[in-house]
């Protein structure tokens, strides 16, 4: 799923700073469930660092059973931290 295609679906729009806050709420709700459910591990951590950029990403130990899969979620939480130092 594109980027895009996850923000139309979840929040109701492509720019994250239209939607009011019940949207968010609402749209963070919504992806938390289909998270727990989907199986297809790229859309997984795809879903799982949009959650984490809106501070609602489940810990890693509970999102993901492999630990490659949890040294990339790392990776890229450490990745994101130095960008947000720049």
């Amino acid at each position: 799923m594109e980027f895009d295609d996850q923000m139309r679906r979840y929040f109701g729009t492509e720019d994250i700073a239209a939607a009011t806050p019940a949207a968010l709420d609402a749209g963070i709700e919504h992806m938390l469930v289909d998270f727990g459910l989907e199986r297809d591990p790229a859309r997984k951590f795809g879903m799982w660092t949009l959650l984490y950029m809106l501070g609602s990403a489940p810990d890693l130990d509970v999102a993901f059973k492999d630990t490659e899969t949890r040294d990339a979620a790392r990776n890229f939480m450490d990745m994101m931290d130095r960008a947000g130092d720049a």
